[in-house]
Parts: C-alpha cells; structure tokens; sequence
C-alpha cells in the first residue's frame, strides 16, 4: 500500500521536502528522475520546488496515474531508459538493494545524469546502531524483506559508488525508513 501512488501524500510531502533540501546546496534546478518512484511524493515535492519531474518504475498501474499527473513516466528498467536531456539529479531512494545488479543500475544512472548533476541515494545501513538493536531483539525486519537482494553498509556503499564513477559529498539520516541512511553523490572528477 505505501508504493500506492499518493499515499498518505501530505506526510510524505514534508520528508520529500528534507530530502530535496539537501539536494538544493548542490543542485537547484533541472530534471529530477525519480527511480522506483512508488508512491510519488519525492517527485511531487521536486516539481513544488521548480525541478522537472520524471519517474521510473516497474509497476505499470503507478506509472500510468503519474502520467495521469502530466508527469512523464516510464514503465521499463532504468538500463533501457533514454531521455533526450541529461538529469540534473537521480535518485534512487530505497531501490538499490532490490537490484540484482546494483552496479549496472548505478552506472546507467550515470549515463542519465548531466556532469554537474547530483546521485541520491537511500537503504538501510546494516553497520547502523538501529540495525545491530533490531538484530539483537530478532526483530530485523530486513532479514525477510524478500525483494532485497543486499542489505549495504555505509562502507560498501561508498566503494560501489567509487566502483561507478560516484563520489560521496554527503552522508545523511534517513527518515523514510528504520536503520536507514542517505548519501548525495557526485560524478567523480567532472563537478567543478
């Protein structure tokens, strides 16, 4: 239900907006390709804030009421996305852990986004207090999430970013989820 497109819409706009204010100190306007957009808060918020919207997902009925939106919408793996402009920012919130291959999602990421542009990205940190507390009560929900096929530390995070050609700028909380964390990125050697 929460992937539902408009749930719980309010709440989620004021957590939407904190993510988006701490994209703004690097990046203020431009394409904002949301991918594995859910409930579509983050890209309602973005295009509130100036930003051009666009979604990814593979859930057709989400991506059908987004276009019902005006905002462009595609039903297909963020590989086969091509977009005639390069993206100011991508995120990729709470979706790389349930990527098979989460390498290619970053690098066809980076394909899409403008040299100047900003990677955000959101999971939960399997190396954070919260996770180990969760552990040791055996009540981690993560561990039967059976749509995540990797569960990320703050560490191995940063390689697979420095592995696709990301470096971090910025490591954050995230409130959308228990244990989770958040980090903006930027393309390695080409932001000035």
């Amino acid at each position: 239900m929460t992937q539902q497109l408009g749930y719980d819409i309010e709440r989620q706009r004021y957590i939407s907006s904190r993510m988006i204010e701490k994209v703004l100190p690097f990046v203020a306007s431009g394409a904002w390709l949301d991918v594995g957009f859910g409930n579509g808060s983050l890209l309602f918020t973005a295009q509130e804030y100036g930003f051009i919207s666009v979604g990814v997902d593979l859930r057709r009925e989400n991506v059908n009421k987004l276009s019902a939106f005006g905002i462009q919408a595609h039903c297909e793996k963020l590989s086969s996305v091509s977009l005639p402009f390069k993206c100011a920012v991508i995120s990729m919130a709470d979706v790389l852990e349930h990527m098979p291959y989460p390498k290619e999602g970053l690098l066809a990421a980076r394909s899409l986004l403008a040299d100047d542009g900003v990677l955000f990205v959101s999971m939960p940190n399997m190396a954070s207090i919260v996770w180990h507390s969760l552990d040791q009560n055996k009540t981690n929900p993560y561990w039967g999430e059976i749509e995540h096929y990797h569960n990320f530390t703050r560490t191995r995070l940063y390689e697979l970013l420095g592995e696709t050609g990301f470096e971090p700028v910025r490591y954050g909380i995230s409130e959308r989820y228990r244990a989770c964390m958040e980090v903006i990125a930027t393309k390695m050697g080409e932001r000035k």
